[in-house]
């Protein structure tokens, strides 16, 4: 039969008591001089955090849209690349109200205006739409047949 003694220590050599002080020691020390440093330091704030360029990255918008960049050819282009490349930025999602493509009822009003109408509104720019809809590489020809692609899809 195994007899447990409440009163026994679970120190049982002299080691172990010299370790079992120190801690007693070290441990409150330790966590006093961590306490101290928290209270008394001061927020480290990256010095060139509040640099214009800085504070500029940190305010860009999560997506930016870049048209008519690096990648535009020389070369002509077609109806179907322009609507793809520019126009289906606004005119997919239907950002800032823009008629969605094959949306019948949203380009009906637009249509009865005529081509030249739409071709004038694109390359002025009406409403969120900037001029020549934010690529001012393309011709005009160019956004007549992106208009016409559109149009096609949408009657």
């Amino acid at each position: 039969m195994d007899t447990h003694d409440q009163h026994e220590s679970f120190i049982k050599t002299p080691q172990q008591l010299i370790v079992v002080i120190l801690l007693a020691f070290v441990v409150p020390i330790f966590g006093i001089i961590m306490l101290v440093q928290l209270v008394t330091s001061r927020p480290g704030a990256d010095p060139q955090a509040m640099t214009p360029e800085a504070v500029s990255a940190r305010l860009q918008p999560v997506a930016r849209l870049e048209i008519g960049g690096a990648g535009s050819a020389a070369g002509a282009r077609s109806a179907a690349d322009i609507v793809k490349n520019t126009c289906s930025a606004c005119h997919q999602t239907g950002a800032a109200n823009a008629p969605k493509l094959g949306d019948a009822a949203a380009w009906a009003p637009r249509i009865k205006t005529g081509v030249n109408a739409l071709v004038q509104s694109v390359i002025k720019g009406k409403g969120a739409m900037p001029p020549k809809a934010g690529n001012p590489s393309l011709s005009e020809g160019e956004i007549r047949a992106a208009i016409e692609f559109m149009t096609s899809q949408s009657k």
